[in-house]
């Protein structure tokens, strides 16, 4: 992020679409927040988006990508370090984000994968299970051992 208004940090272009960037900062969930601010877009962000919260930070950088339009995106712990809150807001943006692109997530919390149509779990660098959350969970193996201990549903260690 760079020390600009959120509206450069969004846009990456001069001078922004009006239009499309308040589309993709309600679709970001960060409408509240930008209502809330004096300056509204205006608003700088400080070095990093220092001014911002970890949330807010998130669903910024989300913001940039629906800006961007991007058809394959990366997302790399895309939810770590949020409170309940805040994660809830960067899981409903990210989903409208993801819709209708092809998207790589990397997770170590499960919660943000659950959804995705192909589960990759690595251990030590290898590829040891793959399929849907249902199919992880119905074998009993690593990705089922990890989602019991992230759930607290008591699975015990894998096969």
């Amino acid at each position: 992020m760079f020390n600009d208004t959120l509206a450069a940090n969004i846009a990456l272009e001069d001078p922004p679409d009006a239009a499309r960037l308040q589309r993709c900062v309600e679709a970001a969930n960060l409408g509240e927040l930008v209502a809330s601010l004096p300056q509204g877009l205006e608003t700088v962000t400080g070095h990093n988006a220092a001014e911002l919260s970890g949330g807010q930070r998130q669903r910024l950088a989300i913001a940039r990508a629906l800006y961007k339009d991007a058809p394959i995106l990366i997302l790399d712990e895309a939810t770590s370090a949020l409170d309940a809150a805040s994660e809830r807001l960067v899981q409903e943006a990210l989903q409208r984000l993801m819709a209708g692109r092809t998207t790589l997530i990397i997770a170590h919390r499960l919660s943000t994968i659950e959804h995705a149509d192909l589960l990759v779990v690595l251990d030590q660098g290898r590829v040891v299970e793959s399929g849907t959350h249902a199919e992880l969970l119905a074998r009993g193996g690593l990705y089922s051992h990890l989602h019991a201990l992230q759930t607290g549903s008591g699975n015990g260690p894998p096969k």
